[in-house]
């Protein structure tokens, strides 16, 4: 008897076995349902981060987080009356304004939000949003459009301009960035597949994590900008108004110059730059967009000192036939041809040392050869970075992932 029943026991649990993976995998075989996270929704971020967002929820039907949500109360917003989930710094004072003044609570926060109902985690993450906590039978998919600035590229920057960065409370702000990046590398690995916005943004997804990702160039709306042949006598900028942007150097370069060049952005430098720009210089501030997307279309060349990890200001400018003048590293040498090095295909010039000079010597040769710049080059090779571009490969890879992670045993 007791042998009969060790078979029937045994056999029962291989029949239980069996019927439960049968009921998984019909499980994986239905629609999944989908999370996605980003870091923070509000009214003054609107940069190319929210614009992935945006465009991945135009395709995507997912339920919606953020450590902080502004936008869901904001009329002028797509996501206005939408249901997202939040953490607790929701409640916290002045996050609206900026959420980042509470550094050491965000890794802490966005791995309180609670996904376990879901198939696919989406993140969208340019600091902690991919450090969301999942189970073995989530799918965790992270388009990283930077690891976090911050604690990895700027930090000596931040250590050196910020008060923080002296004395003893420079030797916590030490510690604490320490721990930061220890926290960032080991929420990588909560990663099932990386996207990068660029190959520039891959080799750093790479050195700080050890982690392969393939490129998916984010969604530009091509569309939004009128294409111009004929140009005006101004030079264009379009940024915010912060350290690493390095408006600072390009306001000196046409100090020097003497050129007309119109800036529209704003942000804590604003008044400092005010201060130093010359008559030849308009420093309109925020803009709406009709505005930007004016002066976009018009302007003789748009200038970038900026190391970017993908820049789509650059992109935005080639769509109106404009050349660009960038500084040559990041994602701007995958965006922008040099006319010098390829005279059929170029859309523009690189001043390759990220002083005022190299610039003022880059736009005096600009000013000797623009009349080789042909601006239906530009338009051509804005249209790799469009919108239906980015959707055709965020979505065959979303697929493509959850075919193969289904495939696997748990």
């Amino acid at each position: 008897m007791t042998s009969i029943s060790t078979f029937i026991l045994v056999l029962g649990n291989r029949i239980g076995v069996r019927v439960t993976e049968e009921a998984r995998n019909h499980d994986r075989m239905k629609d999944p349902k989908y999370a996605l996270v980003h870091e923070w929704l509000t009214p003054l971020a609107t940069g190319g981060s929210e614009l992935v967002v945006k465009e991945i929820l135009s395709h995507i039907n997912a339920d919606l987080y953020a450590l902080i949500d502004f936008e869901s109360v904001n009329p002028d917003s797509y996501l206005y009356g939408r249901t997202i989930g939040t953490t607790v710094l929701q409640h916290f004072p002045l996050a609206k304004r900026g959420v980042q003044k509470y550094l050491p609570f965000l890794p802490i926060a966005i791995e309180q939000l609670d996904l376990r109902h879901y198939d696919i985690v989406l993140s969208s993450s340019h600091a902690v949003a991919k450090g969301v906590l999942t189970a073995p039978h989530q799918l965790h998919i992270c388009y990283c459009h930077t690891p976090m600035r911050y604690a990895w590229d700027l930090t000596f920057d931040y250590l050196q301009t910020s008060k923080l960065g002296r004395g003893i409370p420079g030797l916590c702000t030490r510690y604490l960035l320490h721990r930061l990046r220890q926290w960032d590398v080991i929420s990588a690995n909560r990663v099932d597949y990386f996207i990068a916005n660029s190959h520039h943004t891959a080799r750093r997804i790479w050195r700080c994590y050890r982690r392969e990702a393939e490129v998916i160039y984010p969604p530009v709306n091509i569309d939004r900008f009128s294409f111009k042949l004929d140009k005006q006598d101004f030079y264009l900028t379009v940024s915010r108004l912060v350290g690493y942007k390095q408006i600072h150097l390009i306001v000196r370069a046409f100090n020097e110059l003497g050129y007309p060049l119109v800036l529209i952005g704003t942000g804590p430098q604003l008044e400092e730059i005010r201060a130093i720009a010359k008559p030849n210089i308009q420093v309109l501030g925020s803009q709406p967009d009709a505005v930007v997307e004016k002066y976009m279309s018009e302007a003789r060349a748009f200038v970038y000192a900026a190391c970017e990890d993908f820049g789509m200001a650059l992109v935005e400018a080639q769509a109106c036939g404009t050349p660009v003048i960038a500084y040559g590293a990041g994602g701007a040498l995958e965006t922008v041809a040099d006319l010098r090095q390829d005279p059929q295909t170029g859309t523009g010039l690189f001043f390759w040392e990220q002083t005022a000079a190299s610039l003022v010597d880059t736009v005096k040769t600009f000013e000797r050869i623009r009349t080789q710049f042909h601006p239906e080059t530009a338009r051509s090779r804005s249209l790799r970075f469009s919108q239906v571009a980015f959707a055709d490969r965020y979505l065959s890879l979303v697929d493509r992932a959850w075919q193969e992670f289904s495939k696997k045993p748990d």
